[in-house]
């Protein structure tokens, strides 16, 4: 399963943007509010939402990416153990 580790700030802007989305789709298929003021309305919350999409994916692929790292998820080299020597363990003996 994947983590996805993200600040506060960045979870509630994110939340924020994804339910004026939401809202502004709503308002543009509803029928409740006069047709002007809800075209207005929806498409400016909808633009928003769709505007920032591209950011909050970029986060979240950083956000993956970083904690991946924090995991020790893939390979990485120390530079204190370049050159040094392998010491035999239990079971690299050869049959």
């Amino acid at each position: 399963m994947k983590q996805v580790v993200l600040p506060l700030p960045t979870f509630a802007f994110t939340v924020a943007t994804r339910a004026a989305l939401g809202l502004g789709i709503g308002l543009l298929i509803s029928e409740r509010i006069p047709v002007s003021r809800r075209r207005g309305i929806g498409g400016a919350l909808v633009a928003l939402g769709a505007a920032t999409t591209v950011p909050i994916l970029m986060t979240v692929r950083r956000s993956l990416s970083s904690s991946r790292e924090r995991q020790g998820i893939g390979v990485g080299q120390s530079e204190q153990l370049i050159g040094a020597t392998r010491f035999a363990r239990k079971g690299d003996e050869l049959y």
